[in-house]
């Protein structure tokens, strides 16, 4: 009886556990389309938190993210929301680049520290430095993850998987609302 329910349990949450392999919120996707998928740039005009040189760790209120940040990029970087697979621009991207948060500009990634998954969503190997991102349990949705957040900001990035590639066999499966994209200049 314990092997059947076992296996019932099973076969009921595979479906769940398969679309939401790097997904948060299935009920509240964000989807995000760019016109040119070799950049992601952001209006970063209104928003006086933003900075490519600061390190400095901010603290700032939610509703004073909510006044600053695009309504898609709120959503995933301040509600741990997560865009839908495939929707994001830089999921498959192989232009040579640095990679950004969308809302502090922390370097957070090189374009050498990239791969191309099949999971539909900004794939990376190792960060750029060991304080770009940090790191916490989520046990959301029933789901053991380690979330992926910006060192500086503190805002959802994603989540660090152990699937990805040598040399390390990580996976960081990021949002490509949260990233900002800058190609190299050659």
């Amino acid at each position: 009886m314990k092997k059947r329910l076992f296996i019932l349990n099973v076969v009921l949450m595979l479906p769940m556990l398969i679309f939401q392999a790097c997904g948060q919120n299935q009920t509240n996707k964000v989807e995000t389309k760019k016109s040119n998928p070799m950049e992601n740039k952001m209006n970063t005009s209104d928003n006086p938190y933003y900075s490519r040189t600061s390190t400095e760790k901010l603290t700032v209120s939610d509703s004073e993210w909510k006044k600053i940040l695009p309504e898609d990029l709120y959503q995933v970087a301040r509600k741990a929301n997560t865009e839908r697979a495939f929707t994001g621009t830089l999921w498959n991207s192989e232009t040579k680049g640095t990679y950004y948060c969308a809302v502090c500009g922390n370097k957070l990634f090189r374009s050498n520290q990239k791969f191309v998954s099949s999971c539909g969503w900004p794939s990376f190997f190792e960060q750029e430095n060991k304080s770009s991102i940090v790191f916490k349990n989520d046990n959301s949705y029933g789901m053991r993850r380690i979330e992926a957040l910006c060192g500086r900001c503190n805002s959802h990035l994603g989540h660090l998987f152990d699937d990805g590639p040598e040399p390390n066999g990580k996976r960081y499966c990021m949002n490509a609302v949260s990233l900002e994209f800058e190609p190299d200049t050659k």
